[in-house]
């Protein structure tokens, strides 16, 4: 496969992932917002703004009280790289390149959803009372993008690459989240809060259900980590991402034989194990920060070592 074909498949699935991500945070923030207790313990749209609209800080402060503008700078603001208009448009680019190596119905959505986010219709929407309705309808756009490249991909070479994109930004998207709000409490985990400081984060990545039916204890701060961290039936913890980067990595330099596979297997194997064997009961609100800055550092090192050898990045 060349260079230039696996790199626009593995970023059309990780700007598929990305999207994905802010359409549920986006979500999880429009209908939390109605419930006061909440808003007044965490800053959502702030908290969003930081991850997804990087750069003033003071500037995300200001848009916490003004959802509107939050929505524009999220969903459909060119300037921003990290916009939800922005990010469909990079996936479609990357679509279009290597239109021989997906399948019709890949494309077709693809392309859809483009004309979807771009429609002028949408700008009025967000800003009425259709607002609920348009992100909802943007959400299930991009679920059935999942369904449509898991029923028609074929399982080969470009499958693995798209598949390390994909949880190569969830991976990093999930420790980024759980950095945010765990920073909010000082990553004390013995600042005890309750469920609904811990709602947002959950729903956030649709785990609220699951956590209710398999963590019994009230020690909330323990289990969300735990969750978020090391529990492989969460498809989105971290374990679980890094599981699957592992099998798909196996599966691409199975295929390619080249000198730095050994070096970049290693570098990947460096962080897994540092979920696989890590000691949970000594992470407290020193060890928390470092632990998961060297998590995000790792995944970094090891994601641009791929992209090195595979892509042709100078």
């Amino acid at each position: 496969m060349l260079s230039r074909i696996a790199d626009s498949l593995f970023w059309l699935n990780r700007y598929m992932e990305r999207a994905e991500s802010l359409l549920r945070i986006v979500k999880t923030n429009y209908t939390l917002s109605l419930d006061k207790r909440l808003e007044n313990e965490i800053p959502l749209w702030k908290y969003t703004l930081e991850l997804f609209a990087p750069g003033n800080d003071s500037q995300a402060a200001l848009f916490e009280d003004d959802m509107e503008s939050a929505l524009y700078k999220l969903m459909l603001d060119p300037d921003n790289t990290n916009s939800l208009r922005v990010i469909i448009t990079k996936a479609r680019e990357n679509a279009r390149g290597v239109q021989d190596n997906i399948t019709k119905e890949v494309w077709e959505h693809v392309n859809q959803l483009y004309h979807l986010i771009n429609y002028p219709a949408v700008t009025d929407n967000l800003t009425e009372f259709n607002t609920f309705q348009t992100i909802e309808t943007l959400t299930r756009h991009i679920l059935l993008y999942v369904g449509v490249t898991d029923n028609t991909m074929p399982r080969g070479l470009g499958w693995s690459f798209m598949n390390l994109g994909r949880y190569i930004e969830r991976c990093l998207l999930t420790i980024e989240m759980t950095d945010k709000q765990y920073g909010m409490i000082y990553y004390d985990l013995k600042d005890q809060r309750d469920i609904i400081y811990w709602k947002h984060l959950l729903l956030s990545m649709s785990g609220f259900e699951l956590h209710l039916k398999n963590y019994r204890s009230v020690d909330y701060n323990q289990n969300v980590l735990h969750q978020v961290l090391f529990n492989h039936d969460f498809i989105r913890s971290v374990i679980y991402s890094m599981a699957h980067i592992q099998n798909y990595l196996n599966d691409i330099t199975g295929e390619n034989n080249r000198p730095e596979n050994n070096s970049l297997i290693k570098s990947l194997n460096r962080v897994y194990s540092k979920v696989s064997y890590a000691d949970f009961e000594t992470l407290n609100n020193t060890s928390l920060p470092l632990y998961l800055s060297d998590l995000k550092s790792g995944m970094l090192d090891f994601s641009k070592r791929l992209e090195q050898i595979f892509f042709s990045y100078s």
